[in-house]
C-alpha cells in the first residue's frame, strides 16, 4: 500500500473550488473481479443516503490485495482483528500500530466514509485533537480544517446568547484548540496514510465479515471478498462496523434502543460570498417554519447546514436540490450564489449495548452506542473508545499487564457512553419537545435567556462533547478530585530549552505508564523511583519549576506550572498512555507501588 503512487484528492471541481486541497492519499481503482466461490457484494446504502444529491465528494479508493489466507498460507491467530474502517476503527488501528501491536483491519468498502454519505461528522473536540496529535496527524487536520471560537444561538430573529471559547479556562491548558471543523473523510484518509506509514497493521479492503464464532481462547471470523471466502482467527476482535452491526446478534449482546421521529436535511454548501466564521444555531428559525437550524463552516469553504424537518417529511423530497435552494434562499436571500456539494436526509436513534465486550469481542464507536448528533458526542467518543482500548491491548500483548486489564474498558467507556446517551437525549427533547411540560419549559427558558444570563445555561442546543471522566474504574486510585480525568496536552520545555508537550512524553513512554515527579528529587526518593521503574516498566520524569534544579536523567522544565496544575499539583502523578490521571501522591512509598499495580490490573 505504501509503495503505490500518491495522488491528490479532494472535492470535485467547481467554479468556486478552494485551491487548498493538499491531501495526498493512495488512490487505486476498485477491485471488481469475483469468482464462483465468492459471496461478496458491494456495500449497500444506509440511513436514507440513497436519496442524496449534489455534486458530491471525490474520495480516494484503495485496492483489494489478495490476503495470504487465499494464497494457501497456514492458519495463524492474529493478536487483533478490527472490523470496520471508520473513525473509531482507524483510530484504534493507528494506536495499535504506534504501540507495536500487529493487527488486521477489515472494511467491506474500498474507500473512507460511508456509501452515499456527506461530510458526516465535522466537529472535533480538543480531546480528539490531542489523540490525533499523539498519532501524528494533528498538523494536517489543523492545516486543512477550520478553528471556531464564537457561537451564537437564536430564537426567531432574536439572539438569545453568544459565547467565545477563548474565554473558557478549561480549554486553555492544552496545546490543541477547543474545536476544529473538518469533514470526517479527511481525518479517516489521514489515518489510512498514517497506518500505512507505520507498517504494522494489515489493512484489507473489500472484506466483509459474514460470521463470528468464539473458540474460548480465540475468535474465528468468516470473511467474504471479491476473490473468495476464508477464515480469519484472532485473539481479540474489535467491532467498529457501526449501527447496523451483526455482531450484537452473533454475540447475544442485549441492546437498549429508542427510535426518534426527528428528521433532518443535511446540506453541504459552498457560497460565493462567505458568511461569518461562527457557529450559528437557531432553536426556532423563521426561515425553516420555526424549526431548528445549525450552521458550521468546514474545510474547502464548505458550510454544513442542518435543517430540522417535519417527522412525516418524505426523505426523497427534502433531499431534492430545488427544494434545498428554496430553503437556502429563505435563509440567505435569493441573491446568494452557492454550489450544492451534497444534500441528503438524516434520522437517528439512541442505542446502548449492555456491555462493551462479549468475552474476546469488543464494541466500539457507534457499535457500542448511538446518540443524536447534538454536541458532537458521537464520533468524538468513538475516538476516545479507541484511545482507551489501544494501550490496554498493547499492555496485554507485550505482557506488561494481565488480560484482566481489558475489563476496565467496559467500566470506563460504558460509563462514558451512558452519560452521552443521557445528555444527547435531553437535547433531543429540548429541540423537539412534547406538548405540555416540555414545550412550556423550552418557551420559558428561551424567554428568560434573552434577558437574564442565569437562564442561558438552560437553553439546550447541545452540550458539547468532553473528555468523559471515569468515576468508578477499577484501574484508578481515587485519592484526588482529578483522578479519572484526562490530563490536557500541556506545553513545557526540554532541558535544552526546546518546546515540548505532554504527548511527547507519552510517545516516549511507548505505551507504559508515565510517572511525573514534581519539584526537587531527594536521593532516597530517586533510588526508590529507579527501582520502581526497573520492576514495573514505568517511565519516570522529573518536572521542575523556574527556580528548581534537575537531578534526574529524564527531566523537563515547567516554568508556568501548567503541567503541575493539570495533574493536581501533588508530589507525583501517574498518567496512563491515554492521558488519564490514574493516581497522585506525596511520596515514593507503598502507595505509589499500589497505584501502579492498580493501574495495570495487577491486584
Amino acid at each position: 500500500l505504501s509503495a503505490l503512487p500518491i495522488q491528490v484528492w479532494a472535492l470535485r471541481p467547481s467554479s468556486h473550488r478552494s485551491t487548498t486541497t493538499d491531501q495526498r492519499l493512495v488512490e487505486a481503482k476498485p477491485h471488481n473481479m469475483r469468482n464462483n466461490n465468492s459471496n461478496y457484494t458491494n456495500p449497500a446504502y444506509s440511513n436514507g443516503y440513497e436519496f442524496s444529491g449534489g455534486a458530491g465528494y471525490e474520495l480516494p479508493t484503495y485496492p483489494f490485495v489478495t490476503p495470504p489466507e487465499l494464497l494457501g498460507a497456514p492458519p495463524t491467530i492474529y493478536p487483533v482483528v478490527i472490523v470496520g474502517g471508520g473513525m473509531s476503527g482507524l483510530t484504534l488501528a493507528a494506536g495499535l500500530a504506534q504501540l507495536g501491536v500487529p493487527a488486521v483491519m477489515l472494511d467491506e468498502d474500498n474507500t473512507v466514509g460511508v456509501k452515499g454519505a456527506s461530510s458526516r461528522g465535522i466537529c472535533y473536540t480538543q480531546k480528539s485533537l490531542e489523540v490525533f496529535d499523539k498519532l501524528g496527524i494533528f498538523e494536517r487536520i489543523k492545516a486543512k480544517g477550520v478553528e471556531w471560537h464564537i457561537g451564537r444561538t437564536f430564537a426567531g430573529n432574536d439572539e438569545v446568547y453568544s459565547f467565545n471559547l477563548r474565554d473558557r479556562a478549561d480549554f486553555k491548558l492544552s496545546s490543541q484548540p477547543p474545536f476544529i471543523n473538518i469533514q470526517q473523510f479527511y481525518i479517516e484518509g489521514y489515518l489510512v496514510e498514517r497506518i500505512a506509514q507505520l507498517g504494522v497493521v494489515d489493512m484489507r479492503w473489500q472484506s466483509r465479515v459474514s460470521a463470528c464464532t468464539s473458540n474460548g481462547d480465540s475468535v474465528s471470523l468468516q470473511i467474504d471478498t471479491p476473490e473468495g471466502n476464508y477464515q480469519l482467527n484472532a485473539a481479540y476482535v474489535v467491532d467498529c462496523t457501526g449501527t447496523g452491526t451483526p455482531f450484537h446478534k452473533w454475540c447475544n449482546m442485549p441492546v437498549s434502543s429508542i427510535k426518534r421521529d426527528d428528521r433532518w436535511c443535511i446540506a453541504d454548501v459552498r457560497f460565493k460570498v462567505q458568511p461569518p466564521t461562527e457557529r450559528h444555531t437557531w432553536i426556532e428559525a423563521p426561515f425553516n417554519d420555526n424549526r431548528a437550524v445549525w450552521q458550521h463552516l468546514m474545510a474547502d469553504d464548505v458550510w454544513r447546514i442542518d435543517y430540522q424537518m417535519r417527522p412525516d417529511d418524505d426523505p426523497a423530497y427534502v433531499s431534492r436540490e430545488d427544494v434545498l435552494r428554496e430553503r437556502l434562499a429563505k435563509q440567505f436571500g435569493a441573491q446568494a450564489e452557492c454550489e450544492i456539494v451534497w444534500v441528503g436526509p438524516y434520522s437517528y436513534r439512541s442505542q446502548l449495548v449492555e456491555r462493551m465486550n462479549a468475552e474476546r469481542v469488543f464494541f466500539m464507536g457507534d457499535t457500542a452506542k448511538v446518540v443524536s448528533p447534538f454536541g458532537a458526542r458521537g464520533g468524538n467518543t468513538g475516538i476516545s473508545d479507541a484511545d482507551n482500548l489501544a494501550w490496554k491491548i498493547a499492555a496485554v500483548h507485550h505482557k506488561r499487564a494481565p488480560a484482566a486489564l481489558l475489563n476496565s474498558y467496559h467500566q470506563e467507556r460504558h460509563e462514558a457512553a451512558s452519560v452521552n446517551v443521557q445528555v444527547t437525549a435531553r437535547t433531543t427533547r429540548y429541540l423537539r419537545p412534547n406538548d405540555g411540560a416540555e414545550r412550556l419549559f423550552r418557551d420559558a427558558t428561551i424567554a428568560l435567556a434573552k434577558q437574564h444570563s442565569f437562564a442561558r445555561a438552560l437553553v439546550n442546543t447541545g452540550r458539547m462533547a468532553e473528555a468523559n471522566p471515569y468515576t468508578r474504574s477499577g484501574c484508578c486510585t481515587y485519592n484526588h478530585p482529578l483522578v479519572g480525568r484526562s490530563v490536557q496536552n500541556v506545553a513545557f520545555t526540554w532541558c535544552n530549552g526546546q518546546a515540548a508537550h505532554l504527548n511527547d512524553l507519552l510517545r516516549w513512554a511507548s505505551g507504559n505508564l508515565l510517572l511525573l515527579w514534581f519539584g526537587d528529587l531527594p536521593k532516597t526518593s530517586a533510588g526508590k523511583l529507579e527501582n520502581t521503574a526497573r520492576i514495573s516498566g514505568v517511565h519516570v520524569v522529573q518536572v521542575v519549576g523556574k527556580a528548581q534544579q534537575t537531578s534526574a536523567v529524564e527531566a523537563v522544565h515547567d516554568a508556568t506550572g501548567g503541567l503541575a496544575a493539570a495533574c493536581g499539583a501533588q508530589q507525583w502523578a501517574l498518567i496512563r498512555p491515554d492521558s488519564y490521571l490514574a493516581a497522585t501522591g506525596q511520596a515514593a512509598n507503598a502507595q505509589l507501588l499500589t497505584a501502579i499495580a492498580t493501574a495495570l490490573a495487577l491486584t
